[in-house]
């Protein structure tokens, strides 16, 4: 997996995409940017996994903004090669998270990995107002651990 943190024993999701055309550099390769559409799109992926999808998100009234994302870099996909972007809670905090992303080409080769922290909050005064955070419930937590056999 990726360099951060092993601490929690999380389950992990695969999210599989192909590199189009249009998230490429004039090079034909990766732009940059993409990798991080895919975190997000892969973190929204292992919340819904366990009951927790946008609309239960919105219905809460609970956002996760991110505070910190980093990639690390290794090997170029170009247009059209398969991945999935594997992905993890490496921390809980009390009131942040972080998950972890490892993209993973289809014959095994590791083009990046990364980590996106995110903040467990609520609108102050409703939709749009200023966040505050507020601590991760142990009900959360506990769908996301990693079962014996598992």
């Amino acid at each position: 997996m990726t360099s951060a943190s092993e601490d929690f024993p999380s389950i992990t999701t695969r999210l599989a995409r192909e590199l189009q055309w249009g998230e490429c550099d004039p090079a034909g390769i990766i732009y940059y940017p993409t990798y991080f559409r895919w975190f997000d799109e892969a973190t929204w992926a292992l919340f819904a996994s366990v009951g927790w999808n946008v609309k239960r998100f919105q219905k809460e009234g609970i956002r996760f903004p991110a505070v910190h994302v980093a990639c690390n870099f290794e090997a170029p996909p170009e247009q059209g090669e398969r991945c999935e972007i594997v992905s993890r809670i490496a921390r809980f905090g009390s009131k942040s998270f972080v998950v972890a992303h490892d993209v993973v080409r289809a014959d095994g080769v590791r083009l990046a990995s990364g980590s996106e922290t995110r903040v467990w909050g609520r609108f102050v005064a409703g939709e749009g107002a200023s966040m505050k955070g507020e601590v991760i419930p142990d009900a959360v937590r506990e769908l996301f651990r990693r079962r014996e056999g598992s």
